[in-house]
């Protein structure tokens, strides 16, 4: 039986709520002040508490502060008859899984602990703990393709060769070139990134290698480009199929020659600079369609090093999941301190085109939804998960799906295959469901479900 401790200084609220959820299948125990809620709590555990946020004495956001900080896995709802932004604000932040405004509907309510119950559901399996430690070095990895580029960084660290780093995008080309540029021992130079798709050829020249005062309309002054910048490191140009035929001979002189000249110069000048380009491009390709300079394709391509898709790296997922929440939390100032299971097993399911970029936002924008420390498939945006059936006639875990059939259906055939599953054992059924025993029991007499031998 579900067991609700329910906190408000109006005793009239309390009774109301007291007899609706116990005549709905609920244990309930009341209390009108914070301290005294506290005190029950701790004598016998609750599974969820609901809590009036404005009340004599200490308030219910600093029980809710008391609860997380002492009870962390017992989930709070709060409600108030006074709805404003700052109340709304402080509950979430202070890790309340929701907030309802009175007049109370019941209905919203009870949907409300359903929320909570399935939350605390959550919390219970065993998912992924977000250790403290920081994750060094840009590259994040276990998996056997990554283990790959782990090794094609170490050959191309040995000597000051260009490398060309291929991969879609958003898949960490440029982390790649950085964790050269560190295993090179040239940490302490300059790593210098460059974008090449530029507009204006002109404007992008500059960029690269400077210009000197008049070169050009609204050069008043001389300016030094990303390769004198660069000296002595590492220049990594981005998108380097990108570049004009123009550009592309001035960058093979400058790999050749180790020399270059500014937009308005006659005059060379020398530069110690590993280059290091990136594409997401098939250059051979562009080679054949006229678009890149054979030339210098060879010139760049000394060591090659392919950055592997997330999709094709799915035994990454977690401990990225984990570096990447790192992160997030020292951005943020959030506190995520586990990740539910279920949320690793959509994130890994999905294919990610946007690759870790795409990740790290999904994961930057769940981590601003969750309400305390424990990120959830709620705070999931809709369109990484992973559904469990998409055509007619899928076959998922033993149920044919057929288009055709009423949300009701697939409801009553869902709640009726989990209870077989579990040998109607209930209290596993509500876990797996997310819902709360009087509404399991409800929906048992409404869809006339008998177990066998009833």
């Amino acid at each position: 039986m579900v067991r609700l401790l329910i906190i408000d200084d109006e005793e009239s609220s309390c009774r109301t709520l007291k007899l609706y959820f116990e005549g709905n299948g609920y244990e309930v125990e009341t209390e009108q002040s914070a301290d005294a809620g506290m005190a029950a709590l701790l004598a016998r555990p609750a599974d969820v508490v609901i809590s009036d946020i404005r009340m004599p004495g200490r308030d219910g956001l600093s029980l809710l502060r008391d609860i997380q900080e002492q009870m962390p896995d017992v989930p709070v709802i709060m409600i108030t008859a006074f709805q404003d932004l700052q109340s709304t604000v402080s509950a979430m932040h202070g890790g309340a899984v929701d907030y309802v405004t009175k007049p109370l509907d019941l209905g919203e309510l009870e949907g409300a602990i359903d929320k909570a119950l399935a939350v605390k559901a959550e919390r219970r399996d065993s998912g992924l703990l977000v250790e403290t430690e920081e994750v060094t070095g840009p590259l994040v990895g276990l998996s056997t393709a990554m283990n790959e580029v782990f090794k094609a960084i170490g050959r191309a660290s040995q000597g000051r060769v260009a490398v060309l780093v291929t991969g879609e995008r958003g898949t960490g080309r440029e982390a790649v070139a950085r964790a050269i540029h560190q295993a090179s021992g040239d940490g302490d130079k300059p790593f210098v990134a460059v974008s090449c798709d530029a507009a204006v050829e002109v404007l992008l020249e500059s960029e690269l290698f400077g210009h000197i005062t008049g070169a050009f309309s609204g050069a008043d002054s001389a300016r030094d480009g990303k390769v004198k910048l660069a000296d002595g490191g590492t220049l990594f140009l981005d998108d380097v199929d990108n570049l004009t035929a123009g550009l592309q001979g001035k960058l093979l002189r400058l790999l050749r020659d180790q020399e270059y000249t500014p937009i308005g110069s006659t005059v060379g000048l020398p530069a110690s600079v590993r280059i290091i380009g990136s594409t997401d491009k098939d250059l051979r390709s562009e080679i054949s369609a006229g678009s890149f300079r054979e030339d210098l394709y060879y010139a760049l391509s000394v060591a090659t090093i392919d950055v592997p898709p997330l999709r094709q790296r799915a035994d990454d997922i977690p401990v990225l999941v984990e570096h990447m929440i790192r992160k997030i939390n020292k951005e943020l100032h959030k506190n995520v301190r586990r990740i539910s299971q279920e949320v690793i097993d959509q994130i890994t399911a999905y294919e990610w085109p946007g690759n870790l970029r795409q990740l790290e936002n999904v994961l930057m924008r769940a981590a601003v939804m969750v309400p305390g420390d424990v990120l959830t498939v709620s705070q999931l945006p809709a369109e990484v998960l992973v559904p469990s059936a998409k055509t007619e006639g899928d076959e998922m875990d033993g149920m044919m799906v057929v288009t055709d059939r009423t949300l009701k259906d697939l409801e009553r055939e869902y709640i009726l295959k989990v209870l077989t599953d579990t040998g109607w054992h209930k209290g596993r059924t509500c876990e797996i469901l997310g819902i709360s025993r009087p509404r399991l029991e409800r929906r048992i007499d409404e869809f006339g479900f008998a177990r066998n031998g009833d």
